[in-house]
């Protein structure tokens, strides 16, 4: 990608929200300072990560977390390889960078080695990202039953043949790669100790291990210990994921576990400062974002702006896609069900400014509902699979010609 086909920037520049040491008054201290990674090429300072998150994480949001957080790593939202093969307009949108992010972190989904190879040459050939993840985490039904996602590690052969694949690309251009898993499909198919030593052996620079299975989603509290797990059993940084909903947690994974980073996924929806408090915590201090209602409404007016720019200028799209975002900004304040209704009826920026200065600018977040889940809180599900999937942990020539048949859902978006 040229120089001239990354999305431009508006000059405005919404201010930090207040910054209260009197929130916590008993914050969480790391035990130890954590050190700057390595990954390949790159240097990580600080070792946060936005973990991707699909319709979430494009480059306006990305470019609000890195604004308020430390020198990490934001990574796109999931990229699906078939797509990006098939030069998919929606895929090639989601792979655009705004010019200020360094390193630019993209994410690769896939089941066919083939297709992900190829897209990785791609990302490659036109310098579309400095970091390749790899999505092995992905619970969502329409993904598992294709066989990918957190169902695939399950698979080794196939599981170890993408890996390798993509470092072979990735690896003489400079470009670390990096795996995100899960514990298993479920209590009885765990699957993260091979996924590990596989990313490993096979040359990947770090893993993320979500310490959920796929079976249980995104509910109940995840089960940090098996990060801890990890940890032993690897020679490359591992970054811990699951229920980090403020620095506090952040902290208490990293002294649990030993972890060399944490990625923070649905704990910064609506609260893109989360990157600043962890900055802070990591740091050593106290300080932590209070925002007020009015501080949030101006990065609700900014987002707004910078989605429309992402849109090439298409309002409507970009205050649709704002509603989202609006609802967990909103949440705790106290905002009417008016209020919000009226913003998931908004056309245009103009009626998104409109709202933003009708809402009281002193108010603030209770502070029971600090630092509370956010997004998705869903509970055991059942998981679906390809038939005959668990019968073995290596894929038969029949899955795999059924695995790699032409899928719709696998181009397109």
């Amino acid at each position: 990608m040229t120089a001239s086909q990354q999305p431009s920037m508006t000059a405005f520049a919404a201010d930090a929200p207040t910054l209260d040491p009197s929130i916590d008054p008993t914050p969480e201290r790391l035990d130890d300072a954590l050190e700057p990674l390595q990954l390949g090429s790159i240097t990580v300072p600080t070792p946060v990560m936005l973990s991707p998150m699909a319709g979430v994480t494009n480059w306006p949001f990305r470019v609000l977390c890195e604004e308020y957080g430390p020198d990490g790593l934001y990574v796109a939202e999931m990229i699906t390889a078939r797509a990006l093969v098939a030069r998919n307009p929606k895929a090639l949108r989601l792979c655009r960078f705004a010019p200020q992010e360094r390193p630019r972190s993209l994410q690769l989904y896939g089941v066919n080695p083939s297709i992900v190879e190829q897209a990785a040459r791609i990302v490659v050939d036109e310098h579309m990202a400095d970091h390749v993840d790899l999505n092995f985490g992905c619970p969502v039904p329409k993904v598992t039953r294709r066989g990918g996602g957190s169902a695939l590690p399950w698979k080794t052969d196939l599981f170890a043949d993408i890996v390798r694949r993509v470092v072979r690309v990735c690896e003489p251009a400079g470009i670390p790669v990096t795996a995100k898993f899960r514990v298993g499909i479920d209590d009885e198919h765990v699957t993260f100790h091979e996924a590990g030593h596989i990313a490993q052996e096979e040359g990947c620079a770090a893993v993320t291990l979500h310490a959920r299975t796929t079976a249980e989603y995104y509910g109940g509290h995840s089960d940090w210990s098996r990060i801890g797990e990890l940890v032993a059993e690897l020679d490359i940084p591992v970054f811990g994921n699951g229920d980090i909903w403020g620095a506090d947690d952040a902290v208490r994974m990293v002294n649990e576990t030993g972890c060399a980073g944490v990625a923070i996924g649905r704990g910064c929806q609506g609260r893109p400062w989360i990157f600043a408090d962890i900055r802070h915590a990591f740091a050593g201090s106290d300080e932590r974002a209070d925002p007020t209602l009015g501080e949030v409404g101006a990065i609700i007016v900014r987002h707004a702006e910078l989605l429309t720019e992402f849109y090439d200028g298409d309002e409507r799209m970009a205050v649709h896609d704002l509603r989202k975002h609006v609802a967990w900004y909103l949440k705790g304040f106290p905002v009417g069900g008016q209020m919000r209704r009226a913003f998931m009826e908004c056309e245009g920026l103009d009626d998104v400014r409109r709202l933003v200065a009708t809402l009281d600018p002193d108010a603030r977040i209770p502070a029971r509902v600090v630092d509370k889940p956010r997004g998705r809180v869903r509970f055991a599900k059942k998981v679906h699979l390809p038939y005959g999937w668990l019968d073995s942990r290596h894929t038969t020539r029949e899955e795999r010609e059924r695995l790699f048949g032409d899928d719709p859902m696998d181009a397109g978006y």
